[in-house]
Parts: C-alpha cells; structure tokens; sequence
C-alpha cells in the first residue's frame, strides 16, 4: 500500500507532517547546523482529534528516544507501533531533505562566468587596442551614468581592475555624509563583472575565515561602510597587506575527540570601502588610495539637474546598460600578465608626504596598474631569465599616475583632515574677499552654513595647529582670530608639480639617452642592461 506524506514549510517555525490520518507539527521548527543531532518538538494527532494530542520533545537521532516516543505515542493515540514506526521513520528523513534544501538555499551563488560571443570578444578587443584608452574610458564612465566626478570615477575604475593582478590595489572613499561616497562606489562597481564582486553590508566577526579557500581570490570586495565591517577590519587589513589569512579552530570529531582545524583564505582581494571617518580607520585607510568626493555645489547642481532629467524620462538607460556590459567585456578581457616599471627608480614623492613608504607603494602599483590596463597596446616581452612575460611601463602612464593621483599625493601631505581643510579654505577666500585677516565665528558660521559644534571642533584644529591664532576676547563675548598660513597649500602644490616636472624631464632624458640614469647626487652616465628577448602580442 503507498503512503502519501508530505511535509508544509510554509512556516519555517511550525513544520506540518501529513502521514496518512497521523497529523505532526514541529513546534519551533529544526535547527539547521549541527548534523549529529535532530532534535525536535513534536505535536502528534490522530484522525483530526485536536482533543487527543501527544506532545514530546527529543533527538530523532538518538533511538532511545524515538522508542519511548514510539511506545507513549502508540499508547496515547490507539496507534500500533508498527504503523508509529514507519511514520516516525519517513518524518526523520523529509526533516533531513529539508534541513538539506534550506543550507543549499543559503550559500553564496557564485555567479557564472560569462562566455563571450565572438562579436562581444572582438568589440571588447577593439576598444582595448585602439589608441586613447583612458580617454575614451573616462567618456564611457560618464555614458554609463555617472555625473561629474571624472578624475575619481577613473581612478576607481583602475583600482578596481587591479583586482586581477598578484599585488591589488585598495580604496576608500571618504567625504560628509550625503556627498555621494556610495553612490560612486556602486556606479563604478557596476562596471565590473559579476563574477568578480562580492557586495557586503555586514560582517559577523570571524566571517571572512569561513570563505572557500579561493572563494575571494582576485576579487573586488565592496563595503557599503565601513562601520558595517567593524568586527571584521583586522582581517581585512591582513587580506590587504600578506593576501591571505588563516585561523586555526577547535571542533569535535565524530567521537567527540576535539581536534584542531586550520581555516586558510586565500587572497589577493581589491577591497574598497565608504566612511566619514577617515581617522577612525586609519590603518585601513593607509593601505588604500583615498578618494574625496566632490560636495560642492557645481556638482550638487550636476547631479540634481540628471536627477530631473531622469525623472522626465529624458535619460537613455538602455543605451547606459549596454555602455556598462562593454565595459564588462573589456575588463573579461584583461589578463594576468606581470608588468615592470624600467623608470621606478626615478619616482619621487613630495618630502612633506606622510607615510611615504606606503605612499610610494600605492604610486608605483598604481602606475603599474595603468600599463597594465594597456596590455594589448604593449609589446609583450619575455624575461630571458625567468622565462616569464611581462609588459612595460611607458612615460605617459608615469604621467598619467601623478595627473590622477596629484589631489591624494597632496591630501597626504596636509596635517588637517579634508573636512577641516576644506573649512579653512572657504574662510580664507571669504576672508580675502572681504578684504579682511581677523574674523569672529558668528561672523561667518552661518555664512558658510557649517553647525557650532564643527565650528568649534575646526576652530580648535587650526589653532592648536598653528594656522590660526586668538587676537583678543574672552570665552564670554567671543574670540577674534587672525590667519597666520595663506599659501601652504599653494606652496606645497606648486613644490609637488615641480618635483613631478622634474621627474618627467629626468625620465625623458634616459628615454632619449639610455646611457644615463640617476643616482643620489644627479645625473650620471652608466650601461643600460641589455633588452630582453620580446615577441609582439
């Protein structure tokens, strides 16, 4: 004789078995970790008869239990314990069907990788090989949606293709709140494949170390903020600087022995991240190119006015899809081929840079990482020694990496966080417009609409800094303050763009004399090592 059953989950809280006239709930439902143990809540009727109900609670593994049930059951309900059995049986294995299918249904999918169509291949490569790549790249980021912000949605765009090479970039946007930071992240993000990302809002602590072991390795790893990725941010800096992580945990064996377990993820990963508090994840922050996005109004009037023209229906969105998925095919293109810098040596940062040792760092994988986005515009060259091949920077991607990142070189290089900075900009131009050096706080805190307690907390910054100094007043009726520095951002980017100027003509000379290379007291005349092998690409 067939038996119909069937297990409801409509209500993963209260699991209904149906076995021929046997009704059984599952009060609380089961839980689904732990696979050495089914324990359960069981509410058994017979016929319908709410009125004669077994309740029971007990380890469906574990056949001692299930005999008592069996007995007290068949006892309480008229059933023979024969018939008990066989139901108690086919309940055990739909739980386990069921506890199965749930887990299945909570792993991470991992997204397909798309396989290109000959046409998608050959577009993809006609745009990697046709001359002006980054411009043309800048003007396909702006077609595919996003407003202003030019210079640092290229930027992110590098650093998020650096995530296929062995040594990865990381960047962090930073700026107020409302300035855009994760808009810009999730715009720039979406033109990267799928298959490559991995979006997280929050992490549980120890979250990171349960990944596959190469379920992360060369992808790009977005934080919506960081405060989201709190409990989790000294991995993610070892993730960042070793590129890999492990952690060695105790479990119990099927005997219950204990036995300790090493978990192992490997990277690299390209992480990038959202927060107002640069200071607050500072050791974060120092492993990653920082990007400040653009408050002012010119670009609040940008994005408001495409905002209404979207609104109208005015705005192209397919023909803004298709621009992301060729963007898509272009970076599905790219391949991990090494690259080496033959002018690293002659790369200098500005003496008031703090950190230069990471700094210079992020300058030299930068660079390396526009020529590698040029890979099919290089001639690829084989290391005679290693055998491996590789691609070489030229002098317009060194031109082209001081040009991008000359507004972080010089962030790096000002003691006042960008907030604090910003403010003392704007009271300095305020100031010189009205023909003044001293000013009152009422004078100007609704002016630049900027709240007392960031008033105070800038005020106190650039005092205790040196910037600016208390003439006369008293707490009571208020402080007169006087600016002592006007031009040091002036003076620092001018020094920065001529020691960059100066670089360059240095560079341009080897290029054009390949005799000559630098040492610490100038130029000096040297022999260049021979050219490798190379084949053409």
């Amino acid at each position: 004789m067939n038996i119909v059953s069937k297990l409801i989950v409509e209500n993963p809280e209260l699991l209904l078995y149906i076995d021929g006239k046997l009704h059984i709930t599952v009060l609380g439902g089961i839980k689904l970790t732990g696979f050495d143990r089914l324990k359960v809540i069981l509410k058994i009727v017979c016929g319908g008869n709410t009125n004669r109900a077994f309740r029971h609670n007990l380890d469906l593994y574990n056949s001692v239990h299930t005999e008592q049930l069996i007995e007290k059951a068949g006892d309480a309900l008229d059933v023979a314990a024969a018939e008990l059995a066989g139901v108690i049986s086919r309940l055990t294995a739909a739980l386990e069907d069921y506890r199965t299918e749930r887990l299945e249904a909570m792993k991470s999918k991992q997204a397909e990788k798309k396989q290109l169509t000959e046409a998608e291949r050959k577009i993809a490569l006609q745009y990697l090989k046709a001359p002006g790549l980054l411009g043309r790249t800048r003007q396909a980021i702006s077609a595919s949606g996003i407003v202003g912000e030019e210079v640092n949605s290229l930027i992110a765009y590098l650093v998020y293709t650096s995530r296929k090479r062995n040594t990865p970039l990381h960047l962090m946007c930073l700026g107020p709140s409302g300035t855009g930071k994760t808009w810009l992240q999730e715009r720039v993000s979406e033109l990267i494949p799928e298959e490559d990302k991995l979006e997280i809002t929050m992490l549980s602590m120890n979250a990171f170390y349960y990944f596959g072991k190469d379920e992360l390795k060369n992808k790009l790893l977005l934080i919506e903020d960081m405060d989201g990725a709190d409990n989790v941010l000294y991995p993610l800096r070892e993730l960042q600087s070793k590129r890999r992580i492990s952690k060695t945990v105790t479990l119990k064996d099927s005997k219950g022995n204990l036995k300790t377990v090493t978990l192992n993820v490997e990277g690299p990963v390209c992480v990038s991240g959202c927060t107002t508090r640069e200071q607050l994840y500072e050791d974060n922050a120092n492993r990653c190119i920082l990007l400040y996005t653009d408050g002012s109004p010119e670009q609040d009037k940008k994005i408001m006015d495409y905002q209404r023209r979207q609104s109208a229906g005015l705005v192209d969105q397919q023909a803004e899809r298709n621009v992301r998925e060729q963007l898509k095919n272009v970076q599905r293109l790219l391949q991990p081929v090494s690259v080496k810098n033959p002018f690293a040596t002659y790369l200098q940062l500005p003496e008031a840079i703090f950190k230069p040792r990471r700094t210079m760092l992020l300058l030299l994988l930068f660079t390396e990482t526009i020529t590698f986005y040029h890979q099919y515009q290089r001639e690829l060259q084989t290391d005679t020694t290693t055998g491996k091949q590789y691609v070489e920077t030229t002098i317009e991607d060194i031109e082209v990496a001081f040009s991008l990142l000359e507004t972080t070189l010089l962030k790096k290089s000002v003691e006042l966080n960008d907030a604090c900075r910003t403010f003392f900009e704007k009271l300095k131009t305020w100031l010189k417009q009205n023909h003044t050096e001293s000013f009152y706080s009422k004078d100007i805190r609704s002016m630049l609409r900027i709240t007392p307690s960031s008033m105070q907390r800038y005020l106190y910054v650039l005092e205790l800094m040196g910037y600016i100094k208390i003439v006369r007043g008293s707490s009571y009726k208020g402080f007169e303050y006087k600016v002592n520095s006007w031009n040091d951002l002036e003076s620092l980017t001018n020094d920065t763009r001529q020691m960059v100027k100066t670089i360059l003509e240095t560079i341009n000379s080897v290029a054009r004399n390949p005799t000559v290379t630098q040492t610490s007291d100038g130029l000096q005349k040297v022999q260049k090592a021979s050219k490798k092998k190379s084949v053409t690409q």
